[in-house]
């Protein structure tokens, strides 16, 4: 069974379970762009605690299809976000083995929030170590074909009930504080786990 789903910015541990134990990733190419969502936002854990990355656009109109949204280089967030992202995870066990990787395709420059999001995807899949094979929609499908599972926007930064049917974070150990905090980017287990994230994602899958 295939999935079909949007792309997001740096994805969270929670996308992965949800990707996981598939046969393909369909990425939906044809959608309209929403606002204040995954699609240009993540979470990592600081020593301030939970802070969100959010990439700025151009482009705030409505029905804007997702690959037509430009990124806002005007603003310095690259910088910021890679200021964050070190002063986070400098101290974590495999930051310098994967830090080059992601600040290579952080400061890329993709002129299209889908391109950059394309980009991380396959960067986190390979980290990951999984060879599923990632294609994009041909066309916008209110339903999709009977072996492709919908995953549309079940990831709602405003709709966290929706994880529990899925996924159940499993801890592990970071780098600021003693409380967990669940379903961060997919870097937080990264920096913190390395070649364990995988058996990490895996073990959060509920039902499994």
């Amino acid at each position: 069974m295939k999935v079909l789903i949007e792309t997001h910015y740096l994805p969270s541990v929670a996308y992965f379970a949800a990707v996981a134990n598939t046969n393909g990733i369909i990425l939906e190419r044809h959608e309209y762009y929403v606002k204040q969502t995954y699609r240009n936002r993540c979470h990592v854990n600081t020593s301030q605690g939970v802070a969100t990355l959010i990439v700025p656009v151009t482009a705030r109109h409505n029905k804007t299809l997702i690959t037509d949204i430009r990124i806002d280089y005007s603003q310095k967030w690259v910088n910021n976000h890679w200021r964050t992202i070190r002063s986070a995870y400098g101290n974590a066990p495999f930051f310098e083995h994967y830090a080059d990787d992601l600040e290579k395709v952080l400061y890329s420059k993709n002129d299209f929030l889908f391109d950059l999001n394309v980009r991380f995807l396959s960067l986190c899949l390979k980290w990951l170590k999984w060879g599923i094979p990632v294609t994009e929609s041909l066309s916008y499908e209110t339903t999709p074909q009977p072996d492709t599972t919908d995953l549309r926007s079940l990831l709602n930064s405003k709709k966290q009930d929706n994880l529990s049917n899925f996924f159940q974070a499993s801890p592990y150990t970071q780098v600021f504080g003693n409380a967990f905090a669940g379903n961060m980017s997919l870097i937080d287990l990264i920096f913190c786990e390395g070649p364990e994230a995988a058996r990490r994602v895996q073990a959060s899958i509920v039902g499994k």
